[in-house]
């Protein structure tokens, strides 16, 4: 019998270099490290010549931008998915899509396991997890991170001991995981929720202090849901994101400081930075507001909650999910406008938008001499509309007599 396999969610980070050695070392096995380009701004190249370097069997890399954008990211921002209120989801959206292509790579390569980096008290382990058994519910799952025991520090010298190089030091301890939708920075002192997150955390975002003094608008444009114009332009959804993120974080605007309840039942301090993000999100409310109707409005934000909750509790392969989606299409059709944007010094306001779906009636609306709201009709209307108050208020009236 042959050695076994084992492929690895590779990052290039410190618990997945570490992971390669002592994955051959604990299950004599072969390691095939996996890495996906999901817009993490690394060279891919070089985390590939790393991994065999450290002594991967094979080191396999996957453009997955596109998919990950238009298979994950746009179904989330139609659903207005926003884990309690704060944070879009950018990580939690690509683990899914990272357990796909672990179980293809495993199926292809004739593995039984499947490894990742993730440690025993994080939301990714149970994402990752749930997602491999609902794509092949037949391969073993191994977590070196929970398994070894370090604290971090014994970790980095574990590292040092047999020569991997690993990007984190003692005297900057920040773990980070990012993607084109988001980047989010914990450990070290932002642990202790009170201190406020020093600059050199940031990299996508200015300080607002430092952002332009004049403001920057900007005209997003939606084709039946997907955002394809920026000021009239053309562009590629991935080049939209990127540029959003770009200008978003030349005006400061991105930044989200978050105590997060976590789904293994603590809580965690969260920096997160997703300019695009926010600012899609935004956008795409906005143009709800304007081209559906009020039970539509008031009802789907029940479902947004529900949606944010299974995305971040790692329940994407969930018939739940793929219901909610077929909710969240069925509205595609109107949603097309373009939506008017103000960036300033980290604020960002939706200032202005039009669609040919426009439900906002001028005639209706206006106080000026066109209106042509009929308002004699209030009157019964309110009579109508209040008439369980009254018969309730009747009846008290006479009971205290």
């Amino acid at each position: 019998m042959g050695q076994q396999k084992v492929v690895l969610a590779y990052s290039g980070g410190l618990d997945t270099s570490v992971a390669i050695r002592w994955l051959e070392e604990n299950f004599d096995a072969e390691v095939y490290a996996l890495t996906l380009d999901l817009g993490q701004g690394k060279d891919v190249e070089e985390v590939r010549k790393k991994a065999l370097s450290i002594g991967a069997k094979e080191a396999l890399v996957f453009d997955a931008r596109e998919e990950f954008l238009s298979d994950y990211v746009l179904p989330a921002l139609w659903a207005q998915a926003i884990y309690e209120d704060r944070y879009p989801l950018a990580t939690a959206l690509s683990r899914p899509l990272i357990a796909k292509y672990l179980v293809k790579v495993a199926e292809e390569k004739g593995a039984t396991m499947i490894a990742h980096g993730c440690t025993g008290k994080g939301n990714d382990q149970v994402r990752i997890e749930v997602s491999v058994m609902a794509l092949n519910p037949n391969l073993q799952v191994i977590a070196p991170a929970r398994q070894w025991g370090w604290s971090r520090e014994e970790e980095i010298e574990y590292a040092h001991a047999n020569g991997i190089p690993v990007p984190t030091t003692l005297e900057q301890p920040y773990s980070i995981d990012q993607n084109i939708w988001g980047r989010s920075i914990e450990c070290g002192i932002l642990e202790d929720p009170l201190i406020e997150p020093p600059e050199e955390v940031f990299e996508w975002t200015k300080d607002p202090k430092s952002a332009p003094s004049e403001p920057t608008y900007l005209e997003i444009g939606f084709e039946e849901g997907v955002p394809r114009l920026l000021g009239g332009k053309y562009y590629s959804l991935l080049s939209l994101v990127e540029e959003l993120n770009r200008v978003g974080g030349e005006n400061g605007f991105g930044r989200v400081d978050h105590v997060e309840n976590r789904l293994v039942g603590i809580k965690s301090r969260e920096i997160y930075e997703c300019p695009a993000a926010l600012i899609l999100m935004e956008a795409y409310r906005d143009l709800q507001n304007l081209v559906l109707p009020r039970e539509v409005i008031h009802f789907k934000p029940h479902l947004e909650e529900e949606y944010a909750q299974l995305v971040y509790e790692g329940l994407w392969y969930s018939p739940l999910r793929e219901a909610l989606d077929a909710f969240m299409k069925s509205f595609l059709s109107r949603m097309t406008g373009i939506v008017r944007i103000k960036l300033y010094k980290g604020s960002m306001q939706v200032v202005g938008r039009k669609s040919e779906y426009s439900l906002y009636d001028w005639g209706l609306a206006t106080y000026d001499r066109g209106d042509l709201f009929d308002h004699r009709a209030s009157e019964g209307f309110i009579k109508i509309w209040g008439l369980p108050t009254r018969v309730q208020a009747s009846l008290e009236k006479r009971k205290s007599l």
